[in-house]
């Protein structure tokens, strides 16, 4: 037995027997069509390939990523894969299009897919209070609804501490958590359960891993079903994700890559320990490249959900107070390749930075899995994608404009809980995330541009030419930070 079959076993053995043999016998099904797809790559061209390939490496040879696995759906069609580098660097294990990796926040997709599917069966109402599916979670001055949940606008906190750098993880021990637990649902509501809102329901946007257990949670009350097993049937058979499962440390999972990050002097080493099973529907999924192409090709297929269900998935959210927020819908972000309309979903943790984006009007899509946190998958997934659409890469051209302009964008700028700020030094401006300051060049009085890597910034501005708040467009989304000082 081959293993991804060894792989489909292990994930099924919490399910009733009666349910493992007619499942069994569909994935079997599924695993010969999939591994003739994984070997249908003539159907992106040669000079594709090429382009990505060189486009991988020169990334790869810039971040110092140990292993990149990349996927490509084109026509509505998933059309190639293959791995780069190392998944093990110890022994000397290569990557290969078949590596699982973590998915961290591409969990929450998934998540929402089955939140949906659940709502068009009429088996979940999004906009019924939560504690009719989820009576564990206790009543807050406001009522909270799925859909808020899906649309990060539900008051629920994030981590106590931001999510990078890792190396500060252990200042709040659920960032860095080491504990093991078999039911991660029950267990991760009581890390937040009794913990304030921090803001209205619906009033503000802050981006929370912690509201996906909640819906994961949701999910088991409507549907009568085990988070991991629902998913499973209900969004991984359908979609032929045959080796997709939770990441269970103590699991033997064939073809698991190891997890790297950079100390501060930038070399490799092995990332700081994490244990996901809290925290599975919002960031604790294992994947391959092809499994994630699939999931792409299913979206676009309209084989999870109704093609009118899936264009409320993809209708960006508004909190009432229109500040600091990502442009996302109920489980995935907005933003634009180049100009052409994009969706998707960024994840990183301990040992994985991941990118999955599609392009719906043209019906393609790529993903980018790294085993480091210290590299940027949604900067490549990006490049990627332009190469899939057939478009120019970004031709930024820097102008010359009047410094005192500057003074105007000078600022602190909040997005959920992570702050952005932006400095003067004498004639030339800086962005400055976590201690990590670059220089930004104008291509216009309000746009910038970074060099050393591709992300803009758009000032938006009052009367008197002061900021307001700033875009910033990365890797095929949009954020809006908030000015606060």
């Amino acid at each position: 037995m081959n293993p991804e079959a060894y792989c489909i076993i292990g994930g099924l053995r919490h399910q009733k027997r009666q349910k493992i043999a007619t499942t069994l016998v569909r994935l079997l099904a599924y695993l010969l069509a999939a591994s003739c797809a994984v070997a249908q790559t003539g159907k992106l061209s040669a000079e594709k390939q090429t382009k990505i390939k060189s486009t991988i490496s020169n990334f790869m040879a810039a971040s110092k990523a140990p292993g990149i696995s990349a996927a490509v759906v084109q026509d509505g069609e998933f059309v190639w894969s293959a791995g780069f580098g190392m998944a093990d660097l110890e022994n000397s294990v290569p990557a290969t299009s078949q590596t699982l990796y973590r998915l961290g926040s591409i969990s929450k997709p998934i998540t929402a897919t089955a939140a949906m599917e659940l709502w068009e069966r009429g088996k979940l109402d999004l906009d019924s209070p939560v504690q009719k599916y989820c009576p564990a979670f206790p009543q807050k001055p406001w009522p909270i609804t799925t859909r808020e949940l899906l649309g990060h606008l539900a008051g629920i906190r994030y981590y106590h501490v931001p999510e990078l750098p890792y190396s500060e993880s252990q200042s709040d021990p659920e960032v860095g958590n080491t504990r093991h637990f078999e039911n991660g649902i029950e267990v991760g509501l009581k890390f937040f359960a009794d913990d304030p809102l921090v803001a209205q329901p619906g009033t503000h946007f802050r981006y929370s891993t912690q509201g996906y257990t909640l819906i994961g949670c949701a999910i088991e009350g409507a549907s009568g079903e085990k988070y991991a097993d629902y998913v499973r049937e209900h969004v991984l058979v359908p979609a032929e994700m045959l080796v997709t499962r939770p990441d269970d440390r103590f699991a033997i999972i064939p073809l698991r890559t190891r997890f790297y990050s950079k100390d501060k002097s930038g070399a490799v080493v092995n990332a700081e320990f994490l244990d996901s099973s809290y925290k599975v529907p919002g960031g604790g999924w294992l994947s391959s490249a092809p499994d994630m192409a699939r999931f792409e090709v299913a979206i676009l297929t309209d084989r999870l959900i109704k093609r009118a269900t899936r264009d409320i998935m993809w209708t960006p959210q508004m909190p009432s107070d229109g500040l600091g927020r990502m442009v996302y819908g109920l489980g995935w972000q907005a933003g634009t390749t180049e100009g052409v309309r994009d969706v998707g979903h960024g994840g990183s943790q301990q040992g994985t930075s991941a990118m999955i984006l599609i392009a719906p009007d043209a019906r393609a899509g790529v993903v980018v899995l790294i085993n480091s946190d210290a590299a940027g998958a949604s900067e490549l997934a990006s490049q990627l994608l332009e190469i899939v659409l057939g478009l120019p890469p970004g031709n930024h051209k820097e102008i010359t404009v009047d410094p005192k302009l500057y003074d105007g964008y000078v600022g602190r700028y909040d997005v959920s809980s992570v702050v952005v700020s932006i400095v003067r030094e004498g004639d030339h401006l800086f962005e400055q995330i976590n201690g990590q300051k670059n220089e930004i060049f104008p291509e216009s009085v309000r746009d910038y541009f970074f060099k050393v890597f591709d992300s803009q910034i758009t000032f938006v501005t009052d009367g008197n030419g002061r900021a307001t708040e700033l875009i910033l467009h990365e890797g095929g989304t949009d954020v809006h930070a908030n000015r606060t000082k």
